[in-house]
């Protein structure tokens, strides 16, 4: 049977470790003994993935210090923290090498209209696009919202946390990045992995991974600025906010989503030339997208992951 006993601990670091935790502090209702966190941060371990404690029924980190620095697949570390309290179990990507693709639903009556009613149909759909099989049969957890975590092995290449650059509904979690696993619960309901099987996660497919790590192609917008001084750059600037969320507010279904990314490249690319600040292009564009009838959250992971792109590619000025 595990020992779930703290004596005997030499190191210091889990005495004061937890966020809002004295000595004796117990989950509301729940009791020390449970073992089905433990258990679940144990395998999760077994497999080499850096696990650390989240709050009970919640994703956020419970450790005051970095959750990644902390993370870790001892297991006399494990038990001396799930022993506190039945915390769910957050694991750390990087240092596990993990990529996760988190496929989110949408929750707006609204979605769909023009684009995926969830993460999974966006992948599918990028998936036929690319002229690719879904890239199931890898390890995978169902969420408590409705959505699915795919797990896979990490490529050379590093990946980067990501919201939306593969499709509306879609985050990646990958070196820096962290998801809640298998066992954990929120508001009553688990995160609970497929199959009774052991646990496999595969290497994460070549066609997505360059996705997740080439730069997009530059699109006809990344021409030099036709101006001669900052001024005029500046006015250029705001013309260009006020033609893109025009655009955006009057897309037909059908276009709203790509239009919104295309004036998100096209004014991050401005931002990042200095040339307009970040919040009223957000702002500008989330109202836009909002007139259009695009949901809310759809519209944001768009415009977020479009400046991004945009700001990698900063419009050049002609000299």
């Amino acid at each position: 049977m595990m020992s779930m006993r703290l004596s005997g601990l030499k190191t210091p670091v889990t005495r004061y470790l937890f966020e809002g935790m004295t000595s004796g502090v117990r989950g509301a209702g729940v009791g020390r003994a449970d073992p089905g966190p433990l258990w679940s941060a144990l395998a999760a371990a077994d497999l080499g993935w850096c696990v650390f404690p989240c709050a009970p029924g919640a994703k956020r980190p419970a450790l005051r210090e970095n959750w990644q620095d902390l993370a870790t697949t001892d297991t006399d570390r494990i038990r001396s923290w799930w022993a506190r309290q039945p915390f769910n179990i957050g694991i750390a990507c990087g240092p596990s090498g993990l990529v996760v693709i988190d496929l989110d639903v949408a929750h707006d009556g609204r979605a769909g209209l023009d684009g995926p009613v969830s993460g999974a149909d966006a992948l599918e759909r990028l998936s036929r696009a690319h002229g690719q099989r879904y890239p199931g049969g890898t390890y995978t957890v169902d969420t408590p919202s409705g959505g699915t975590h795919l797990y896979f092995t990490a490529p050379a290449t590093p990946v980067r946390n990501s919201a939306g650059r593969l499709g509306p509904l879609i985050d990646v979690r990958a070196d820096g990045g962290y998801v809640v696993g298998d066992g954990s619960r929120i508001g009553g309901r688990a995160y609970t992995a497929r199959g009774g099987v052991l646990p496999l996660a595969l290497p994460l497919p070549d066609w997505i991974a360059r996705l997740l790590t080439e730069e997009p192609a530059l699109p006809e917008t990344a021409r030099p600025l036709p101006v001669l001084d900052r001024a005029q750059g500046r006015a250029y600037a705001l013309a260009a906010f006020r033609e893109e969320t025009r655009r955006v507010a009057q897309a037909p279904v059908g276009t709203r989503n790509d239009t919104l990314n295309r004036a998100a490249f096209s004014l991050g690319q401005l931002v990042a030339a200095g040339l307009i600040p970040p919040l009223p292009v957000m702002t500008g564009l989330a109202d836009a997208a909002a007139r259009a009838g695009l949901p809310e959250d759809e519209a944001r992971r768009t415009i977020r992951s479009g400046m991004a792109a945009g700001a990698r590619k900063p419009r050049p000025s002609a000299n």
